[in-house]
């Protein structure tokens, strides 16, 4: 089975680099997959017409776009595409983004994940990891975390894991959030097991994929 898979970011894409054996096996073996990273997320475009440049890779006004590309390449057998929920209603979001797919002439088999609310959920998730990652992070920050509860996820990380928190990231401004979200991927992705992560929204991606190859079986 042959899976495109598109996220919003370079640390996105970063990230499931690291993740995507422990869930597919090894490449090629027997299962392929390509990740694509875009520059956000922006929004779907009135009338399923992508209404920006495609160069600005912004990805649900480009995923109109995409899908029916997909749709007439022979060998691509699913598409995911791994979104933040930010603070949007979940069910809500992904009755929309069904419906782009079904608003489609063709389209490919298309699985929609959303991490609550922020892929930091996922780090946050599996606190063996972080902690083998950043072994001076601050318990009592992770311990006033709720799980996937939309709170300012990524802020909840930098708290427990960066020097003088959030704060001092916002005010160092762009680019610093864009290299620690890097970073982050590039420490904790590594030490992630993916059969112990206590995010709701991480196993369903999980469960998700694995459910995609087992039609294959």
């Amino acid at each position: 089975m042959h899976i495109e898979i598109l996220v919003e970011d370079s640390s996105g894409e970063r990230l499931l680099d690291c993740l995507l054996p422990q869930v597919l096996g090894k490449q090629d073996q027997p299962h392929t997959w390509r990740l694509h990273a875009y520059r956000g997320i922006s929004r779907i475009p009135p009338g399923l017409k992508a209404s920006t440049d495609p160069a600005k890779r912004m990805l649900l006004d480009q995923l109109p776009r995409i899908l029916r590309g997909y749709a007439k390449t022979p060998g691509i057998d699913a598409v995911v595409v791994v979104l933040d929920s930010d603070r949007r209603d979940c069910v809500a979001f992904l009755t929309e983004l069904n419906a782009l797919v079904n608003g489609l002439e063709q389209a490919p088999r298309t699985l929609f994940r959303l991490a609550i609310e922020e892929v930091e959920a996922w780090y946050l998730g599996d606190r063996a990891a972080l902690t083998a990652a950043y072994p001076s992070a601050k318990q009592r920050a992770l311990e006033n975390y709720v799980q996937d509860s939309v709170c300012g996820t990524w802020e909840v990380l930098a708290n427990a894991i960066y020097p003088g928190g959030a704060a001092a990231i916002k005010r160092a401004g762009w680019p610093l959030p864009g290299q620690l979200k890097h970073e982050w991927a590039e420490r904790i992705g590594p030490e992630m097991d993916i059969e112990n992560n206590v995010s709701p929204s991480f196993c369903k991606l999980r469960d998700g994929l694995r459910r995609l190859i087992a039609e294959t079986a």
